[in-house]
C-alpha cells in the first residue's frame, strides 16, 4: 500500500518513473557496463567478457526481486546488485563486474544520469509554461488593470505586463537549467577515497571512457563521492523554480478573492468548490502549489548539510536523506509545474471586475499623473503633491470623485479644464511603455 502522496497523488508518470527502484537499478547496470567496456578498451579484461556483461546489463535479466533477496542477506545494495548481475552473465564474465570500483562510483554516476533525465523533463515543463504565459501576455497586453503596492491601489498597469514579467522569470530558469546541466551533472570513477589507486596508472583514462560512454562530464576531483556542492546547486535551482510557481499561484489566489474577482482558476462543470458551501469556487490548485513549495524549500536544509557535514573522505549520512529528498523534490516540483500549466491554459478573466476595480478609487490612482502635469504648468512638485494629498483626503471623507475635488480647488480650477482632467484620468493614457515592453518580450521568446 502506498504511503507517500508522491506515490498516489502529487506526481506525473514521466517524472515518477525516473525515481523507481527499477530505473535506478538500470542506471547502476548502465554504469557497470560502461566500466567493463572501459576496462576492455585498455586491456584490463577480455573484450569478450565486456561483451557478455553488456549483453546482460538490463533489468530484463538482472531482476530487482533477486537484488533485494541478496540484499536482505548481505545488507549492501550495490554488492547485491553486483552479485545478481554476475549470476546472469555467461561463463566467467561476471567476475569482472565492478572491477576496481567502489560503491559510490556506481551510485553517484547513476545519480548523475537520473538527475540529468529529470532536469530535461523540468526543462520541457518550463518551455510549456513560458509559452502559456507569453500567450496570455500577448492577448492581454492592452488590458488595463489597477496596479497594487502594499495591497493598495497604485497607478494602472496591464495584465500583459503581469504575465510577461512571470515569463521572464521562467526564461531565466530555462537559462539556469542549461547551465546546471553543463556544470553540475558529473560522475566519478575514482575508487574508495578518490585517488584512483584501484585503477592503477589508467585511472584518468578509465574515468574518461566511462563518462564518455554515458554522455556526462567527469567530476574534476572527488573523494569517495561527487562533491555535494554540485547537487546543492541543482536543488537550489529547483527551489528557485518553486519560488516563481508559488509567487504566481499566490497572485492568482489574491486576484480570485471575492472582493477582487478579476481572474479565476479553471473550474470544470462537475467540480465541487466546497463540501458545505455549494456556491464556493476555491483556488485549490494554486493553494496546493503554495503548500507544496514549503516542502521544496525545506529540503534545502538537508541538501546543504550533505555538502557541509561529510566527515573526512565521506560518511554515509548523506545517503538515506538523498534517497528521500531527491525523488520527493523532483516529483513534487514537476507536479507543481504541470498544475501551473493547466491553470494558465484555462485561466478565466472577469473584464467587468477589472474595470470596476480600476475605477474603485474614483480617479485617485491618477494623482501621480496629475502631479506631473501640474509641475509642467509651473507648480512646484512638493506643493502639487501636498495639494493633491489634501484633496484626496477630502474626497474620501465626502465620497467625491477625484475630478470633482480637484475642480473645487480655487487654485487648480483656474489652471485645469474639465476636458484636460478627463484626458488625464483615462487609464489607457497612463500605462507608459507597458504595451511596448510586452511586445518586445513576445518578439524575443517567439
Amino acid at each position: 500500500m502506498a504511503v507517500s502522496p508522491i506515490e498516489y497523488r502529487y506526481f506525473t508518470k514521466e517524472m515518477k518513473s525516473l525515481f523507481t527502484e527499477e530505473y535506478k537499478l538500470q542506471k547502476w547496470l548502465d554504469v557497470e557496463v560502461a566500466l567493463a567496456n572501459a576496462h576492455a578498451k585498455i586491456g584490463n579484461i577480455p573484450k569478450q567478457a565486456a561483451e557478455k556483461i553488456q549483453k546482460k546489463g538490463s533489468t530484463q535479466f538482472v531482476k530487482l526481486e533477486r537484488v533485494k533477496e541478496i540484499e536482505n542477506q548481505i545488507h549492501h545494495d550495490i554488492m547485491a546488485m553486483v552479485r545478481a548481475f554476475a549470476e546472469v552473465c555467461e561463463e566467467d564474465a561476471g567476475g569482472y563486474i565492478h572491477y576496481g570500483a567502489t560503491s559510490y562510483d556506481i551510485v553517484d554516476t547513476a545519480w548523475a544520469l537520473i538527475l540529468r533525465d529529470a532536469l530535461k523533463i523540468i526543462n520541457t515543463r518550463l518551455l510549456e509554461l513560458r509559452k502559456g504565459l507569453i500567450k496570455i501576455a500577448k492577448r492581454e497586453k492592452e488590458t488595463v488593470c489597477v496596479g497594487r503596492t502594499h495591497g493598495q491601489h497604485a497607478v494602472p498597469t496591464t495584465y500583459g505586463m503581469k504575465f510577461a514579467l512571470w515569463a521572464t522569470e521562467i526564461n531565466r530558469h530555462l537559462e539556469r537549467n542549461k547551465e546546471i546541466l553543463n556544470r553540475a551533472i558529473a560522475g566519478k570513477m575514482s575508487g574508495m577515497v578518490g585517488t584512483m589507486a584501484s585503477f592503477g596508472e589508467k585511472g584518468f583514462e578509465i574515468q574518461k571512457l566511462v563518462m564518455s560512454e554515458l554522455g556526462i562530464k567527469e567530476s574534476e576531483i572527488s573523494n569517495q563521492i561527487v562533491p555535494r556542492d554540485l547537487h546543492s546547486e541543482i536543488f537550489f535551482f529547483l527551489a528557485l523554480v518553486g519560488t516563481t510557481l508559488s509567487k504566481i499561484a499566490k497572485e492568482i489566489r489574491n486576484l480570485q478573492r471575492t472582493e477582487i474577482a478579476e481572474i479565476f482558476e479553471p473550474f470544470k462543470k462537475s467540480q465541487v468548490g466546497s463540501s458545505t458551501l455549494a456556491s464556493k469556487r476555491n483556488p485549490h490548485k494554486s493553494e496546493r502549489i503554495c503548500g507544496l513549495f514549503r516542502v521544496i524549500y525545506s529540503n534545502l536544509i538537508p541538501v546543504l548539510d550533505n555538502a557541509a557535514l561529510q566527515e573526512h573522505e565521506r560518511d554515509l549520512s548523506n545517503s538515506a536523506c538523498e534517497r528521500v529528498i531527491y525523488p520527493q523534490t523532483f516529483i513534487l516540483l514537476d507536479y507543481m509545474l504541470t498544475q501551473m500549466i493547466s491553470i494558465i491554459h484555462g485561466l478565466e478573466f472577469n473584464y467587468e471586475n477589472i474595470k470596476n476595480n480600476l475605477e474603485m478609487t474614483k480617479g485617485q490612482i491618477f494623482a501621480e499623473k496629475i502631479m506631473v502635469k501640474l509641475v509642467e504648468k509651473g507648480i512646484s512638485r512638493q506643493i502639487a503633491h501636498e495639494k493633491l494629498r489634501k484633496i484626496a483626503i477630502k474626497c474620501k471623507k465626502e465620497n467625491l470623485d477625484f475630478k470633482e475635488g480637484i475642480l473645487e480647488d480655487p487654485d487648480l480650477k483656474q489652471m485645469i479644464s474639465s476636458q484636460e482632467l478627463d484626458q488625464w484620468l483615462d487609464p489607457k493614457n497612463y500605462i507608459g511603455t507597458s504595451v511596448q515592453q510586452v511586445e518586445r518580450l513576445i518578439k524575443k521568446y517567439s
